[in-house]
């Protein structure tokens, strides 16, 4: 194959690779809006996504020659076919998760395990078929270039090199580029461009090759029984293909557990879990990049060796969510404490993504010797892995044990395919690989320590709870308890948490009845709003914050029994498109940073006119902003003011953060002393409860001088605002490095 083709093959299939991980991304963050950002969702789109590449790469393999034969068309056209199929995903996936979504809203709670299975099943029939065709492709191509080269024993690499950089790329530009500039629906618009360019391009491509008098013999040669290629490896068969579905199991159930490992270093914004998907493929890249260059210079390293290294690197996430020695390597690296932590987390994966990124390649060109069929076989055997493995760490791992155990349980299939490669290994590297793996095994069990430790270090007064949305940490004694999610700090015990729910209470016109929490966090505001003697219903999506209420809350037994109130585990837009219920107060209080796809999600225009339709007249949405920058404000501001045509905005008693009060009516002026009088005997007493001057009349007056008018906190920019297509606040990095404005 002469080189001018190759380089346009090359530059396909960087494509294909590109333009899959830009639906990825984008159909992960939209199956979050649509069914709840909790892990399973996450695992469920990669194991579908593993699922389709496995059924495609074997559907592929197994049917290319019987169809080239039959039809006497080159491989080419078919390849063509499914990657213009691919493009059209672009448009019916979001179509398919709506559809899903209002499917589902009679399914119970998002911890039923109704809801949680069948969301698994619409993920998967909404998905499935367009990672069928992604999956097909590898050998698709490889029966095209079977064509032009029968003697072709490295395509696989080859077209894996291509696939794992293009995939780096658009994961990388997805998120740091164009969806801060086009919006989740133009994106995909460009990815499916981008498939139909690949699928124009291979069609003209298949029209100009002649069809190649070898096509017919290497064809009707190519069995579908095992391949007896030469292992020049000295691994059997059978071992070698343990080693791809382990390693692909290991691998992507490794990908959930960082992403909840690493939230206390790298946070819950969406450029995190972006930054761990490009170090992956990057680092996978390399190891491909590694692994061409040493067959072309005939310096392979042997399997043995490599699976003796992957019984070292698996570990090594472990040491860097070690606080201790997390915060030592800050302290000796001095400034710039938040980017050193990103380097040494994400630096931790990337030893184990090398190593992968070399094997699984080597091994099932080793194993096809070029033939489509049998690399789709492999293939499929190791993207299966890629399957179970993040199912594995949703439903298993995360809610039963702590992130550090699961690296390590997830590492030892390395460690004994590490003792069977043994006698392949000179006693040399034996020893010193041994030693190693053996060291960094003890530590991880033995000295290594979590997140958790770190916070008991600071008082015994811990609470631990996981499940299978996050891992929730309660720590602290009286008014400095603090609530913590996956590492995040959500809240505390402050008297802001109380003015969410009294301030639009009081400022309702004539006597409230009902009141909507969205975001139990500590129960602070739902007990709080349960002093008014209202009807109360509080939305949370993790259940173990919930389970958490007893220890910020002393009287917490006796809120939980009061029959007013009613707690519902649920995502706060689902409850809200799944009840009938009518409400006089909804109060938002979106999780921190306002950054974060849980904060977009409810500030956004969509979720502002479905609040709107579950409000009573006269009916007051209180919608909280922490603080940040000015321009988010500003556009969740903007969002707010195109829903309701009536906005008040209160500076927080204490001086940071933001009360939006909005109405579908105006919301009349009030003094102090008449909101007060307004507010029953328990309600006050509970305002005043942390207060530090014990004066009611004189906190409200406080936070009613704190208004800021309307006029001057718009943006005159309508375009600055918040909706499910363009989350303004979550994708950020080119505004605020100057690189973008609108």
């Amino acid at each position: 194959m002469n080189s001018s083709l190759s380089r346009l093959l090359f530059l396909l299939f960087f494509l294909s690779g590109f333009c899959s991980l830009v639906y990825q991304v984008v159909w992960t963050r939209m199956a979050f809006a649509a069914f709840g950002i909790i892990t399973p969702v996450l695992s469920v789109v990669l194991s579908v996504f593993m699922l389709g590449l496995a059924l495609g790469s074997w559907a592929g393999g197994r049917w290319i020659a019987p169809l080239t034969n039959k039809t006497g068309l080159s491989a080419l056209y078919f390849y063509a076919a499914v990657e213009g199929l691919i493009g059209l995903g672009a448009f019916a996936v979001p179509k398919l998760f709506a559809l899903g979504e209002s499917a589902l809203l009679t399914s119970g709670e998002t911890n039923s395990f109704r809801y949680l299975s069948l969301s698994a099943l619409v993920l998967a029939a909404s998905l499935l078929p367009w990672c069928v065709c992604m999956g097909a492709t590898f050998p698709l191509m490889m029966a095209f270039v079977r064509e032009r080269v029968p003697q072709s024993t490295e395509s696989f690499s080859f077209l894996y090199l291509a696939n794992v950089l293009g995939a780096m790329s658009g994961a990388f530009l997805t998120a740091i580029v164009l969806v801060e500039l086009f919006g989740f629906r133009h994106t995909l618009w460009i990815a499916a461009a981008g498939n139909f360019t690949i699928a124009t391009i291979s069609g003209w491509l298949g029209g100009r090759q002649r069809r190649f008098a070898a096509i017919t013999s290497w064809l009707a040669e190519s069995s579908f029984g095992p391949v007896t290629a030469s292992r020049s490896s000295g691994l059997s068969e059978r071992l070698i293909q343990w080693i791809l579905f382990s390693t692909g199991f290991c691998a992507m159930a490794m990908e959930v557990v960082w992403a909840r490992a690493f939230t206390w270093v790298l946070g819950t914004q969406v450029y995190s879990f972006a930054m761990i998907v490009f170090t992956y493929l990057g680092a996978t890249f390399l190891g491909s990049l590694w692994y061409r260059r040493a067959r072309r210079s005939g310096r392979l390293r042997t399997t043995a060796q490599l699976v003796s290294l992957l019984a070292i690197a698996a570990f090594l996430p472990v040491l860097a969510i070690d606080p201790w020695l997390f915060h030592w390597w800050l302290f000796q690296t001095g400034k710039h404490a938040d980017l050193n932590g990103w380097i040494l987390v994400l630096a931790s994966i990337c030893p184990l993504c090398v190593i992968l990124g070399y094997l699984t390649p080597g091994l099932i060109d080793e194993y096809a010797a070029g033939h489509p069929a049998a690399a789709g076989r492999a293939y499929a055997i190791n993207v299966f892995g890629c399957i179970l493995g993040p199912l594995f760490a949703s439903y298993v791992l995360v809610p039963w044990f702590s992130e550090r155990i699961a690296i390590i349980l997830l590492g030892l299939p390395f460690l004994v395919f590490f003792s069977l490669c043994l006698k392949c290994l000179s006693r040399r590297w034996r020893l010193g690989s041994g030693l190693a793996a053996a060291f960094i095994l003890a530590w991880s069990l033995f000295f290594a320590r979590e997140f958790e430790d770190f916070v008991l270090r600071y008082g015994k007064n811990t609470v631990i709870r996981r499940d299978y949305a996050a891992s929730v940490v309660s720590h602290g004694e009286g008014r400095d308890k603090i609530l913590l999610v996956n590492g995040m700090g959500m809240t505390s015990l402050t008297p802001v948490t109380k003015f969410m729910v009294h301030l639009p209470l009081a400022f309702h016109k004539g006597p409230p009845r009902s009141a909507l929490i969205v975001c139990f966090g500590m129960g602070t505001t739902y007990r709080s709003a349960l002093s008014w003697g209202v009807e109360t219903t509080a939305v949370e999506l993790v259940p173990s914050v919930v389970k958490a209420f007893g220890f910020y809350h002393a009287d917490a037994a006796t809120v939980l029994d009061n029959p007013m109130g009613h707690i519902v585990i649920d995502d706060g837009r689902r409850y809200l498109k799944r009840t009938r219920q009518m409400f006089d107060v909804i109060v938002i209080d979106p999780p921190p940073p306002p950054e974060a796809a849980g904060s977009s999600l409810l500030y956004s225009t969509e979720f502002y006119e479905l609040a709107k339709q579950h409000m009573n007249p006269h009916g007051i949405l209180q919608a909280w902003f922490p603080g940040g920058e000015f321009l988010t404000a500003q556009a969740v501001l903007r969002s707010l003011h195109e829903s309701f045509p009536y906005v008040r905005c209160f500076d927080s008693i204490q001086g940071s953060g933001t009360h939006f009060l909005a109405s579908m009516e105006p919301i009349e002026m009030r003094t102090a002393v008449e909101l007060a009088a307004r507010m029953p005997p328990r309600a006050k007493e509970d305002l005043v409860e942390w207060s530090t001057t014990g004066d009611l009349r004189a906190d409200l007056a406080k936070v009613l001088s704190q208004e800021v008018p309307l006029q001057d906190a718009l943006n005159p920019y309508p375009e600055i605002r918040i909706t499910d297509d363009y989350p303004f606040n979550e994708y950020f990095l080119l505004r605020r490095l100057g690189l973008y404005w609108l």
